[in-house]
């Protein structure tokens, strides 16, 4: 299951995120790589001009 019960005393926003191991890897990945993606999209139409 994706989404477990909150357990936490504190529900934060850390504590959502290591509900899963999906969760983790989706924030990272939406966070990190798909900004990745823009830049390096946005550099290969710089040097090609």
């Amino acid at each position: 299951m994706l989404f477990e019960q909150m357990t936490d005393v504190v529900p934060s926003f850390f504590a959502w995120l290591n509900q899963g191991p999906l969760t983790l890897t989706l924030f990272l990945h939406t966070i990190i790589i798909l900004p990745m993606f823009w830049i390096s999209a946005r550099e290969k139409k710089k040097l090609n001009k």
